[in-house]
């Protein structure tokens, strides 16, 4: 005979007759989302104070697995990966902290969130499928023993946890949510569950799970938001989950508004409806090294860019905006408070003067990205069959080329090939899903080494392309000849040391004490920057985004070594800014009522 299970501590947050009750007394979320993994861990506590002093009373974040597992089976949680510090920061400074473990997340990160060798070995993420399942299982072993103890409940401030994420505008196995939902619960979890979906028929039915709080996610119309969710379900709280008060932007694209007056129109809107929100995003932060994600738009790639400053109210380098002037008059008298009476907003930090200075040498690109051994192919290997995540595969082969110029063709290119023959530079090729890249070569009578730097630009993050390869996936041709016998060099920037350095093009920038800067690179290119060995990010001429956010925490006084990894253009020089330039800028309009895309593979923000 089985023991019955004790039953963990009652809930902190409960409802009844469509009101949030926080141990028994009514209460109202109002959440700022910040995610510990784009803020550096000595700035944690700084945006968080930031957070409060904006008005929220809670904070939530996502948990981005492929962030804490990169490799298989090497859970890291120290560091900028130490989740429960950053739970416990929060809960200090007297915020509740709501937890979206996922495992997906969307989040505008690359791959939602899921780590890249599990989609290198599932065609079916986010369902029931044993192979998806039984990793997700495994990972909720390691990540929920982290957030178990920190539950309100336990005497620690996390007082609601997420299952899934947007889960009705993905896919329709009402099993898998129901099998995820009981996994939390057999591993601890006793605080309040809920769902977040789009405020649409469709979205919310397939969403939604029996026992679990419904929630939507939306950025205007808040009244038929609340009137959709209430149609489904009758006599629960109204949670806006996500309110999107700002946008992320797409490299080529301009960068996103939204008016502080629009936004600030909407919140109240929420509040006046009695509703509670969770404010996405309270302080964005930065997509620092690779992680930034993608989307697509049927036929193209979309990476996203390093900032995900998201015109929130609480700015990327921690400044606040007309948005956070503007909320706390909303957000104050929610709680029972005056504005005179939330906490008080941080002294903003120091800033770098701007300075320049030479990039010291250039570079030989091919040398740099082919170092170590080669791996020996017929055909060309992905990323997935490479084992590794992101960065750089550098593709080499000899072809013989005949008198005339002839077609270069690459099918399944995921996402950019730096195409060189005998080590000149000749061309780029760029991902097209509906036609293969093609590039001519010219006709040289002889035997030639091809060579394609092939660069991943974020995996999709949200929609049916989730968990899409990266590399070449197809063949390589020569008119109609394909090409055999290839080497693969891997260049994971991501995972450099500061040996891999060794022959990047670095300028010294000295300063006299850390403090928050801003890197530029003039000129055309499109470029990776590294501070002191920590890569900063991509950073393209095509904008909008022109600077790097380099916080305080990477300086350090004296001589500071800034590393240009440049792909087209070779940059003559580094500039050091006090403030941001996110470039031109355009208002961000939901191109639906409910905030998502026509095209089917847009995002829905979060």
């Amino acid at each position: 005979m089985t023991a019955a299970k004790t039953p963990g501590p009652a809930p902190a947050l409960t409802w009844q007759d469509g009101e949030f009750l926080k141990l028994g007394v009514p209460h109202r979320i109002l959440s700022g989302s910040v995610h510990y993994f784009r803020i550096h861990p000595d700035l944690w506590e700084d945006r968080l104070r930031r957070v409060a002093a904006t008005g929220f009373n809670t904070v939530d974040t996502y948990v981005a697995w492929n962030f804490h597992e990169p490799g298989e089976g090497s859970p890291d949680f120290t560091g900028p990966r130490d989740l429960a510090r950053f739970i416990t920061i929060a809960g200090d400074l007297g915020l509740d902290v709501i937890v979206r473990p996922g495992p997906y997340i969307c989040a505008e990160w690359t791959n939602g969130g899921l780590p890249s060798w599990l989609t290198a070995r599932t065609r079916a993420p986010r369902s029931s499928e044993p192979v998806y399942q039984d990793a997700v299982a495994r990972w909720f072993d390691v990540l929920l023993p982290q957030l178990v103890s920190l539950q309100a409940g336990h005497g620690g401030p996390v007082v609601a946890v997420q299952v899934e994420n947007e889960y009705g505008s993905y896919g329709d196995d009402a099993a898998h949510l129901t099998w995820l939902r009981q996994a939390l619960l057999d591993r601890g979890v006793t605080e309040l569950l809920y769902t977040a979906d789009g405020p649409t028929e469709v979205m919310l039915d397939a969403g939604m799970v029996d026992g679990t709080l419904a929630s939507a996610t939306f950025g205007s119309r808040a009244e038929e938001a609340h009137a959709m969710l209430r149609s489904r379900r009758p006599g629960e709280p109204f949670l806006c989950a996500e309110f999107w008060n700002g946008w992320f932007d797409h490299w080529g694209e301009n960068h996103h508004v939204r008016s502080p007056e629009s936004a600030a129109a909407t919140l109240r809107e929420i509040v006046d409806l009695g509703g509670s929100v969770s404010v996405y995003m309270a302080h964005g932060g930065t997509n620092f090294g690779l992680w930034a994600g993608a989307n697509h738009d049927g036929r193209h790639i979309q990476p996203t860019v390093t900032s995900y400053d998201s015109d929130a109210p609480i700015g990327e380098d921690g400044r606040g905006s007309e948005k956070f002037r503007l909320y706390r008059d909303i957000l104050a008298p929610a709680t029972g408070r005056t504005v005179d009476e939330l906490p008080a907003l941080p002294a903003t930090g120091a800033r770098q003067a701007f300075s320049s200075a030479p990039l010291a040498r250039d570079a030989d690109l091919l040398s740099l990205v082919t170092r170590g051994p080669a791996t020996r192919a017929a055909m060309p290997l992905s990323f997935e069959e490479l084992g590794v995540d992101t960065g750089l595969v550098t593709y080499r082969s000899s072809v013989t080329l005949p008198s005339h110029d002839v077609h270069l063709t690459v099918r399944g290119l995921h996402d950019r090939a730096y195409v060189f023959l005998d080590g000149r530079a000749i061309g780029t090729l760029d991902r097209d899903d509906a036609e293969p890249a093609v590039l001519t070569l010219p006709g040289l009578a002889a035997v030639a080494e091809l060579t394609l730097v092939v660069e991943a630009l974020g995996r999709v993050n949200y929609g049916p392309l989730l968990g899409e390869h990266k590399g070449i996936l197809g063949g390589v041709q020569v008119d109609r000849r394909l090409v055999h016998s290839w080497d693969h060099h891997l260049a994971p920037l991501d995972r450099w040391a500061p040996h891999d350095l060794d022959g990047v093009p670095l300028a010294d920038i000295e300063v006299d004490a850390p403090a928050d800067g801003w890197l530029a690179v003039p000129g055309d290119g499109d470029r990776f920057v590294w501070l002191n060995g920590t890569l900063l990010g991509r950073l393209w001429s095509r904008g909008p985004q022109r600077r790097l956010y380099a916080p305080a925490p990477l300086w350090r006084p004296g001589t500071n070594e800034v590393a240009v990894l440049d792909l087209t253009h070779p940059a003559t020089h580094v500039e050091v800014h006090p403030d941001p330039d996110f470039g031109p800028s355009e208002e961000y309009v939901e191109s639906l009522p409910t905030g998502v895309d026509e095209s089917g593979d847009g995002p829905a923000l979060g």
